[in-house]
């Protein structure tokens, strides 16, 4: 990509702003009389930016909140707080009237490629229905060419519309909820880990078809996964989870390359590398402990009770989402928000 392409990006104003996001789950006791006496923190104060064109990835363990946080946007789940707006408009505050009109231009595709998809329902059926919410994207005497066209453009044969899920294979699958989140021609896709359930040589056909159709159809994309090499293939920035909260955030360059916090550190060294010496060279950052519930989370920094840099300071004063005070001269890739007190680079 062209860099002054990039620098039009950065600039631009966001298409998508997420701030002080909080998502708890009640928990309760009582069979006849049911009180709360707790909550799961599943999403506790997520705040980003998502510009025109742009895919941000987000990564993290399983349980840190990452599709919590897809629901939210999409609107499938209401926040506890916070404020997701897109464009003029708040989505937390929204009427389903008018939060379906919204989701026009903010469609998903989902984790698993057949639960997401109707077995009762024809290809053709299910890349379709979206025309039925909302016919005034589709004449009705256009759907069926319009249904041809988006298979035509994920890569399946336009034929197989009156083919049912359980005749493709999970690729395909997954395809088929691609074509369908492109049918109303949205602004944003939200994608909640679209090849975790998908063979290692089919991700790879899946992830550049996803690379391709950003730029035909100017995309902007959420990109969730665990897969940290698949994150680094795709986006353009990379937000890291851990515990509900957002622990450092930057380009796929500033995260990959000079990763500042503690929990980044290690996911990196996780990463299998295709070099045997290379690997052999390389330090591997062991985390102790298990990750605490988000029922109970710890007080301070979450992450300190799996830290090796932990100290006092860190059980009683959470860190902030800013850039570290060792780096605020410095320019570069090291210069970018990581919620720690003693980030480094090294």
């Amino acid at each position: 990509m062209p860099a002054t392409s990039g620098r039009r990006r950065s600039v631009a104003e966001p298409i998508l702003q997420v701030r002080n996001l909080v998502k708890h789950f009640p928990l309760t006791q009582g069979a006849l009389f049911r009180r709360q006496v707790g909550a799961v923190r599943a999403v506790d104060g997520v705040s980003f930016d998502l510009r025109p064109g742009e895919t941000l990835g987000v990564v993290g363990e399983s349980g840190c909140g990452k599709s919590t946080v897809a629901r939210l946007l999409v609107g499938l789940e209401r926040p506890t707080a916070g404020e997701i707006r897109y464009r003029d408009d708040d989505l937390s505050r929204l009427s389903r009237r008018a939060l379906r009109a919204v989701r026009r231009n903010i469609q998903m595709v989902f984790q698993d490629p057949y639960t997401s998809l109707n077995p009762r329902m024809t290809v053709g059926d299910i890349v379709g229905e979206p025309f039925e919410i909302h016919p005034e994207v589709a004449p009705k005497g256009e759907r069926r060419r319009r249904v041809r066209e988006l298979l035509d453009v994920v890569g399946l044969n336009p034929e197989y519309v009156n083919r049912y899920p359980h005749q493709f294979s999970g690729g395909q699958r997954q395809r088929i909820g691609i074509a369908r989140a492109l049918a109303l021609k949205p602004e944003i896709i939200i994608c909640d880990e679209p090849v975790s359930a998908l063979d290692v040589s089919v991700r790879a056909q899946v992830i550049n078809l996803m690379a391709r159709l950003r730029g035909e159809f100017g995309l902007s994309c959420v990109f969730i996964a665990h897969d940290l090499s698949v994150v680094r293939h795709i986006s353009d920035r990379v937000a890291v989870m851990y515990l509900g909260k957002i622990v450092e955030i930057g380009s796929d360059r500033e995260i990959y390359e000079h990763p500042t916090h503690p929990y980044t550190q290690a996911l990196l060294s996780a990463v299998p590398v295709p070099d045997p010496e290379a690997a052999r060279r390389g330090e591997r950052i062991i985390l102790r402990g298990d990750v605490p519930s988000p029922a109970d989370p710890p007080t301070g920094c979450r992450f300190r009770t799996r830290c090796w840099k932990a100290t006092e300071i860190c059980a009683t004063a959470p860190p902030p989402l800013a850039v570290p005070l060792a780096f605020a001269d410095a320019t570069g890739a090291r210069r970018h928000e990581s919620a720690c007190h003693y980030a480094t680079s090294e």
